[in-house]
């Protein structure tokens, strides 16, 4: 007799970015709030996370977000992000493509046109505004986290590449922000392995020199983000375009600019003063795709402008299937696992 455990999953990416979502097949997570069933699934069953992120079943490139039941009310489901990096308590693209999920698993029923529902994420609450043609989700819009410039144009000296000069943004995880002109980079895709070993460097610099403390969170690990950008140019009235390319410690140049990426963009535009309310900025990848951030103001939080924003793209269905899990299989490491499968059939 074996067991056969399984987890139901419907792929989605957003600029690129695939994200797993997982359906069904996992128990209830203890925790009063999303952030806490996020603190279980980090510190006593990281095997999902592996299990997904790793061979047979993923790559590290692939993002998996958990539907789990909100804490609130008002929100019609939550959900917890898990990355190469661990368990970052927002990103955009993740929450673009768990909003599509939602819609497209009748959580939220579709309407045609504009229609506003709440998610609920380890940060919080977050609005989303679907776009709907046909019963096509064309784009969802959600808040970015509150943003805002922590360091601005420190230095470090890395192994190879020299001095580097590099701002730090907190917009959901600390992103450090680097010109890639100033390493020689024209950010295109033949250059993806060069700007992930010159992102490795850089990281493990500044990880090796300082940390970093959010202002009402406190220390949220070290930091985890390094954002190419490219020059800015002014397409139109207040709207901008830059070539970017996010990099996620350890080794991963994400496929599309990232959603934290472009509010960290937005936050360090705002700080230099290149921005005003209204104003939108496209990020462009690596692979032409792209989101809008648009910037809608900024407050005074003790010695912090903090910015305010929100980040639209759209999400494609790729797969739905089930994820059937050997744990026979030499492969696959079942540890840290077996206690959240609900999915148990003996053959």
């Amino acid at each position: 007799m074996k067991q056969e455990l399984t987890i139901q999953l419907m792929d989605t990416h957003a600029g690129g970015d695939v994200s797993r979502i997982v359906t069904g097949g996992i128990e209830s997570l203890p925790g009063g709030s999303v952030r806490a069933q996020m603190e279980y699934l980090r510190d006593d069953a990281d095997g999902l996370r592996k299990l997904l992120l790793e061979e047979p079943y993923g790559i590290p490139e692939m993002s998996v977000d958990l539907l789990v039941p909100p804490s609130d009310p008002r929100a019609a489901a939550g959900y917890i992000i898990m990355e190469v990096m661990g368990y970052p308590i927002y990103s955009g693209s993740n929450t673009i493509c768990t909003a599509t999920a939602v819609l497209e698993l009748g959580i939220v029923p579709k309407k045609e046109g504009r229609q506003s529902f709440l998610l609920e994420s380890p940060a919080g609450l977050v609005g989303i505004e679907a776009l709907v043609k046909n019963g096509v989700v064309e784009a969802i819009t959600c808040e970015g986290l509150p943003s805002y410039i922590h360091t601005h144009r420190a230095t470090i000296e890395v192994p190879s590449l020299g001095t580097v000069t590099y701002s730090v943004a907190y917009s959901g995880g600390f992103y450090a922000l680097v010109e890639a002109k100033s390493l020689g980079f024209s950010l295109t895709l033949d250059e993806e392995r060069d700007l992930a070993r010159a992102a490795h460097a850089i990281v493990e610099a500044i990880q090796a020199e300082r940390g970093f403390s959010h202002y009402t969170l406190g220390d949220v690990g070290p930091l985890p983000f390094l954002h190419f950008m490219g020059p800015v140019e002014q397409i139109a009235e207040h709207y901008y375009r830059s070539r970017s390319a996010t990099y996620v410690h350890p080794g991963v140049i994400c496929r599309s600019t990232t959603g934290t990426g472009t509010s960290a963009r937005l936050a360090l535009m705002n700080f230099e003063g290149l921005i005003r309310p209204g104003d939108r900025l496209e990020t462009v990848s690596l692979r032409e795709t792209g989101f809008i951030g648009e910037f809608s103001g900024a407050e005074q939080e003790g010695d912090y402008q903090v910015v305010k924003n929100n980040i639209t793209g759209k999400s494609y269905v790729i797969a739905r299937s089930d994820i059937v899990v050997n744990c026979e299989d030499s492969l696959v490491d079942c540890d840290g696992l077996h206690h959240i499968l609900s999915n148990r059939t003996s053959l």
